[in-house]
């Protein structure tokens, strides 16, 4: 996907002006740290209004960043600002950066405006209440690159998650309150399209896997992992049906255009397996997944693995260490940990699995490396979606976990666990979550802006009282935001 860079003028300037607007547009463009397609100068606002519709349509364009290179009466944007569907982001730079002072002359001043340009913009942005990012300063710093880049993170993620579909193969877990939510109110907030299959209809699919297929990845694994000597042995029968689920799942999904999706152990129908291995890498290839029927996990899985690679899984705090001073927090799942955090080389291996009434599963054993993260979740709040992050440091476990046969990751989150924990509560986020190394605040602030989503940040700074009058606030805004 690429973002497309706009520059604004007018045509009162001439002609040999407006090619040097050209030019240095596209060297802007040039430095800028994301792939982008450059525009011709927009001088009026039919090809403003064009520029925008077609922005619209094309499906390789995420967002679009703005810049009023000179004065561009803001007037010509209007219509075009208002046809807008994608995320903006208002670039106020300029050509230069510093400045020729002995050299300036009326001529260099009527090019190099954007101080000038920039104002008209914003303030019929503002105007007409689009959101938008603004960035300010040349695009050779750094620091400015970072923030394009983490708004453009999350316009793929945005992009990502209005196409986006899933398949639930049975319902949620039952009796269960946070996994339900509204799969309509869903589509129309974030595009996606959240639909059920029959348990069975994947059997089918898993059952068509040819014996060569099978016996091709039960190689691959051997290749990628340390498999467990009993599954190359005397269970090796058990490692090819876990080949053989993967096989299916990958098919149907990629038949149906799926990136996103969901089991229960509640709901196996013909499967032998709880679906573990093939679960565990379809997520390290960047498929969204939620466990027990989480429709809404698996979005937001999917959509943070959108934004930007590296270490992105589903997650669910499981217990505590409350050794006061160095209180910890152990997260697993029952099988479905993504080896995309893993510290080493999984292990491939076979346990039982007291829940579910089926065959031994396979799944892959690891420790999640350590490093600062994140830990999200999306909870249906009936009036509208919440998003809830925590800011943590991923840990290496206090001592070796022999005899927990699951992927995990240990993490002491910040302010303090207390803290965290009792704001999550306090804020009815869910169990299950999506920890990432990979995406930070600032592209899920960015996220949830795009998408109009309520962002609950707890990190070093939170108590829990201020956090109890952020969620008031947040409260009366989205009612009033909803309007009468």
């Amino acid at each position: 996907m690429n973002i497309w860079f706009l520059t604004g003028s007018q045509g009162l300037y001439g002609g040999d002006t407006l090619r040097q607007v050209a030019e240095q547009s596209r060297r802007i463009a040039e430095q800028l740290p994301v792939p982008v397609r450059w525009q011709p100068v927009l001088t009026d606002a039919a090809a403003i209004r064009r520029v925008m519709l077609e922005a619209n349509a094309d499906d390789e364009c995420a967002g679009v960043i703005a810049w009023m290179h000179t004065f561009s009466p803001a007037k010509m944007w209007i219509a075009g600002l208002d046809a807008l569907r994608k995320p903006l982001l208002h670039l106020h730079t300029q050509a230069n950066v510093q400045l020729p002072w002995s050299s300036i002359d009326m001529d260099f001043m009527n090019l190099n405006q954007a101080a000038h340009g920039d104002r008209e913009f914003g303030f019929v942005q503002t105007r007409l209440g689009v959101p938008r990012k603004t960035v300010a300063g040349h695009v050779s710093d750094p620091a400015v690159g970072a923030r394009i880049e983490a708004w453009a993170r999350a316009a793929r993620g945005v992009a990502e998650v209005r196409a986006l579909r899933l398949a639930r193969f049975g319902d949620n877990m039952r009796d269960v309150a946070v996994t339900e939510g509204d799969k309509v109110e869903a589509q129309l907030r974030f595009g996606v399209s959240v639909n059920t299959y029959g348990v069975n209809d994947l059997v089918e699919a898993v059952d068509a896997a040819s014996d060569a297929d099978v016996s091709a990845l039960v190689k691959e694994y051997a290749e990628l992992y340390r498999v467990a000597p009993e599954l190359l042995g005397e269970r090796n029968e058990s490692l090819r049906y876990a080949a053989r689920i993967e096989i299916g799942l990958r098919g149907f999904l990629e038949r149906g255009g799926f990136r996103a999706f969901t089991t229960n152990f509640e709901d196996l129908g013909g499967l032998r397996q709880l679906p573990g291995l093939a679960v565990q890498r379809l997520m390290a290839d960047g498929y969204g997944f939620g466990g027990e029927g989480d429709w809404k996990t698996s979005v937001l899985l999917r959509t943070l693995k959108a934004m930007t690679p590296g270490g992105t899984s589903f997650m669910e705090d499981y217990t505590y260490d409350l050794t006061p001073g160095n209180e910890l927090i152990l997260g697993a799942h029952m099988l479905e940990v993504c080896p995309s955090i893993a510290a080493g080389t999984p292990s491939c291996e076979i346990h039982p699995l007291g829940i579910g009434g089926r065959e031994d599963p396979v799944r892959l054993v690891f420790d999640a490396a350590p490093g600062p993260g994140i830990v999200v979740g999306l909870a249906d709040m009936g009036d509208r979606f919440r998003l809830v992050a925590n800011e943590i440091d991923v840990v290496a476990p206090p001592e070796p976990l022999p005899a927990l046969p699951v992927a995990r990751a240990v993490w002491s989150p910040r302010p303090n666990l207390r803290t965290s924990t009792e704001s999550w509560l306090t804020a009815g986020a869910p169990h299950h979550t999506v920890l990432s190394t990979a995406v930070g605040r600032e592209e899920l602030a960015e996220l949830a802006d795009m998408l109009g989503v309520e962002l609950l940040m707890i990190d070093k700074d939170t108590t829990t009282d201020r956090f109890v009058k952020e969620m008031r606030w947040n409260q009366a805004y989205y009612r009033l935001a909803q309007g009468f």
